[in-house]
């Protein structure tokens, strides 16, 4: 695991620049924000956020999944279950608890206003994928770990999870256009940028669905899913109603959202 910086930060820049140059060649909607000055807020506030959490809880989750492997502690540790059955399990169920803890940080009032961060930009492309508050970034990591403790994955699964979610968030933001054919095929496997559109609606019967990250399975099974917002995806409105004025969406003003 000598290189799991490199193959995660060298994953991350590479989706979001392919994101970057396929929305500004491909567009889905047009964008009624300056695109520079949300670009520097949403990718400065992941630095703030990938920092606060590096300081603050140093333990690096692939690290932790070695060490539960090496220990034998965690439940596929105890059963002994075969390596392709953990690694595809434990993928699934990493997922599925990012699914949880989303609608989870839309259910409880202390979490939504952390998480209301998130949705107060008014327009959605791949920089809005990464555009989290610290804390919860923080609380994110502390149930990823627990997790992990728990589960007891295989190093090399939680790997290829992060850098699933960490991509298919870019991916999923991105106001990339799509073909309405290759969407509904695509959604059937992958959180679509179609689909998760839907949840950055302003009404919210629809912002309180389609809470999947990468796989879409979840909100079919849970019955979160809204296949297309009510006003089309051109002439839906994005964010938050309370939060739409510029002064809030400058780097220092969105750390001070959740306080307001």
């Amino acid at each position: 695991m000598a290189y799991e910086p490199y193959i995660r930060l060298g994953a991350f820049f590479i989706i979001l620049i392919a994101m970057g140059v396929a929305e500004t060649l491909w567009p889905r909607r047009v964008l009624d924000a300056p695109k520079a000055k949300r670009w520097f807020s949403n990718v400065g506030i992941s630095f703030v956020s990938a920092g606060l959490v590096r300081l603050l809880l140093p333990l690096v989750p692939t690290v932790l999944a070695l060490y539960c492997t090496e220990q034998g502690w965690g439940l596929l540790n105890i059963l002994e279950v075969p390596y392709w059955f953990a690694f595809i399990l434990s993928v699934l169920i990493l997922d599925m608890l990012i699914y949880g803890q989303h609608v989870a940080f839309h259910y409880y009032p202390i979490l939504w206003r952390l998480h209301r961060m998130h949705h107060a930009d008014i327009n959605i492309d791949a920089s809005t994928g990464i555009r989290f508050h610290p804390i919860e970034i923080f609380l994110s990591m502390v149930i990823k770990l627990v997790s992990i403790l728990v589960l007891g994955p295989p190093a090399s699964a939680v790997l290829t999870f992060e850098v699933l979610l960490n991509g298919s968030a870019m991916f999923n933001h991105a106001n990339v256009f799509i073909p309405i054919r290759t969407d509904a095929t695509l959604r059937q496997f992958l959180v679509t940028p179609d689909m998760h559109r839907v949840h950055h609606s302003t009404h919210r019967r629809e912002y309180n669905t389609n809470y999947g990250f990468c796989f879409p399975w979840w909100d079919r099974m849970f019955k979160t899913y809204t296949a297309q917002p009510a006003e089309g995806h051109t002439g839906m409105k994005i964010g938050l109603n309370i939060f739409r004025d510029s002064r809030y969406h400058g780097l220092f003003s969105m750390l001070r959202i959740p306080f307001l």
